[in-house]
């Protein structure tokens, strides 16, 4: 990892912000792009862990949780250009300590990166279902 990269759980991040990262990683396909929309996925976790490097957003992990039972993951985007450095791995280990032991970490992965998951400590669900 390296040094100048700064993680920080409950850092307010701006739309613009997100939709830049968004951008940058691969999930720009699979999310709105409206600034209020964003912004209202933004007002709406309950727990977000991002990483920056300096005055750069290059990482986030959003999250909906009740912090006990359980916690749905809804986005996990790190810029590509910082991508296999363990930022995606120590966003989900930030997000998980922010939550009481045993809390079960859920998401739904997206295309792309559906190999990285089992990599990093998750086990495939054979039923989950989305409504939408």
């Amino acid at each position: 990892m390296e040094p100048r990269l700064n993680f920080e759980t409950g850092r307010a991040i701006t739309a613009d912000q997100f939709r830049d990262l968004l951008g940058r990683s691969t999930l720009a396909a699979r999310r709105p792009a409206d600034a209020s929309t964003l912004q209202a996925m933004l007002d709406g976790a309950d727990l977000t862990a991002t990483c920056w490097d300096g005055g750069l957003l290059v990482g986030v992990a959003r999250s909906v949780t009740d912090f006990a039972y359980c916690c749905y993951l809804s986005d996990l985007a790190v810029d590509v250009a910082y991508q296999r450095r363990g930022i995606g791995r120590r966003l989900i280990d930030e997000t998980a300590a922010a939550l009481r032991p045993g809390c079960k970490l859920v998401l739904l992965a997206a295309p792309a990166a559906e190999g990285y998951y089992p990599k990093v400590g998750f086990e495939r669900h054979r039923s989950a279902w989305v409504r939408g």
